[in-house]
């Protein structure tokens, strides 16, 4: 199969690879319908991929490089680095993993050497640098309080194994969080996944994030995989620990950002926006710059 190069390529490559029956994938479609803006994907690849090449350039910096997990955002990512023409390091970076996690990166991570020639990739098992920091830290009465600490641990040490690969040849490390997770309910480890060089798809609510998978050819194990943060040992999925969906979390977050509030809503609707509001407003911190105090 021929290999992209060059932008110019961009179009007729994802038109060879869409070819994903999108229709037996009841998951996918549930989720597509919940699109809330006419959006044109082909334009939207063009833009992002040209955000990152004038990025990159202005940095002064010469690659790209991400964490490849296995799920839809940063499989989306990649390839739009990808399609850049940009030299991206894509990396594994498993602690404690489950075999189908590490197979779905494994396979998109081959689907992009198989398509683009400036694709690398490396792996670095963290397994027993995370039981090593374990061990170090004090006994604790309060053992959920250890267990999350535990949890973005894991985060953290993938984003340093992210920027140590920074002096090696100056890259630029780029996030695969969307509009949702982040800017919503702020679904992320601070100082982990956030720690970032610049985010892509942050405008991006999850479903037009599926919608932009589709219009990659993105493979279909990712595609109908459930989303998960990869953090908890025994895989629980974000709609575990967030007791909603993606696409009922796009409809809160839309009327929350239109004044509406639980009070206006009964039923599944007045709990899923009593989430997302709890979420959003106890995370928002998280969401901005450190402020400067003034003297």
């Amino acid at each position: 199969m021929e290999k992209i190069n060059n932008f110019s390529q961009v179009e007729e490559k994802i038109e060879q690879k869409n070819i994903i029956d999108w229709e037996t994938n009841f998951q996918v479609q549930n989720i597509l319908k919940m699109e809330s803006r006419n959006l044109n994907y082909q334009e939207i690849t063009q833009n992002l991929v040209s955000q990152l090449q004038e990025y990159l350039e202005n940095s002064k910096q010469n690659w790209f490089t991400l964490w490849v997990s296995g799920g839809i955002d940063s499989a989306v990512v990649s390839t739009l680095a990808a399609l850049s023409g940009a030299q991206t390091l894509v990396m594994d970076l498993p602690i404690h993993q489950q075999e189908d996690e590490v197979n779905r990166a494994s396979d998109h991570m081959d689907w992009l050497q198989e398509n683009f020639e400036n694709i690398e990739r490396k792996s670095i098992d963290l397994t027993e640098v995370f039981e090593a920091f374990k061990q170090v830290l004090p006994e604790v009465e309060n053992k959920q309080g250890r267990y999350m600490a535990e949890v973005n641990t894991r985060s953290r040490l993938r984003a340093n194994a992210l920027y140590a690969q920074w002096n090696e040849k100056w890259y630029l490390v780029v996030g695969t969080w969307n509009k949702v997770e982040d800017y919503g309910i702020g679904f992320f480890t601070k100082f982990g996944d956030w720690a970032v060089d610049l985010s892509p798809i942050g405008s991006l609510y999850k479903s037009e994030v599926y919608a932009l998978a589709k219009h990659l050819g993105i493979i279909k194990s990712i595609v109908g995989a459930r989303p998960t943060d990869w953090l908890h040992p025994d895989g629980a999925t974000d709609e575990d620990q967030i007791w909603a969906t993606y696409d009922e979390l796009e409809w809160a977050m839309v009327e929350y950002d239109n004044g509406k509030r639980k009070e206006d809503f009964t039923g599944r609707d007045y709990k899923v926006m009593e989430i997302y509001s709890h979420r959003h407003e106890i995370n928002e911190h998280k969401m901005k710059m450190p402020p400067v105090f003034q003297i």
